[in-house]
């Protein structure tokens, strides 16, 4: 049992498939970023910033709610990648694991993006820089790579069951937090879109 899977990975990747499919074989919470209710946003502030920072500190309250009331195998996604870099200070001393879906096969994941037709974002140029990103950085603390590329569904599910089964995570380890060049950003004020 972990405390907390994270998964992250590019846009069409799967993380959502493969999260609800994690939450039915562990019973655990399910969440995603984009749960946050809408909100208004005051005039005179940058929107996408204060967007994206309003929901990434409502989402790390609410999955320390949920843990401080004892539910375990929390799984969360749908994060900002840059803010993948924050996982193991914010949750350092818990027993989490956080999944990288890639594709080594890049065509596979453009596929992917674009099966999903008007529900997902269609542009291909940001998944391309963006797979880029994630992929070439560092492992951060508990985090593991899963390669879905050649996979089945089914295939991702069994094997990310048995990473997360399998994995001993690290409840201290000594943990700089790498520079924001190394992340991909959807927020296009941030300067990483380029």
């Amino acid at each position: 049992m972990k405390d907390f899977i994270f998964i992250i990975g590019p846009s069409g990747i799967g993380k959502t498939t493969l999260a609800k499919s994690l939450y039915n074989h562990y019973n655990g919470v399910y969440f995603e970023q984009n749960m946050i209710p809408e909100f208004g946003i005051p005039k005179g502030v940058d929107q996408g910033k204060f967007e994206e920072e309003v929901m990434w500190e409502s989402s790390i309250r609410i999955l320390k709610y949920f843990y401080e009331k004892g539910l375990r195998n929390i799984i969360a996604l749908d994060f900002n990648d840059i803010r993948t870099k924050e996982i193991p200070i914010l949750f350092k001393g818990t027993n989490f694991i956080t999944l990288k879906l890639v594709s080594s096969d890049y065509e596979q994941n453009r596929k992917q993006m674009i099966s999903r037709g008007e529900n997902g974002l269609i542009d291909l140029e940001l998944l391309e820089i963006s797979t880029k990103k994630i992929m070439s950085r560092d492992l951060l603390p508990n985090e593991v790579i899963l390669d879905i590329a050649g996979k089945s569904k089914e295939d991702v599910l069994k094997e990310a069951i048995h990473l997360i089964d399998t994995y001993e995570s690290k409840l201290d380890y000594n943990y700089t937090e790498p520079d924001k060049n190394q992340f991909y950003s959807w927020v296009q004020s941030d300067g990483l879109r380029k």
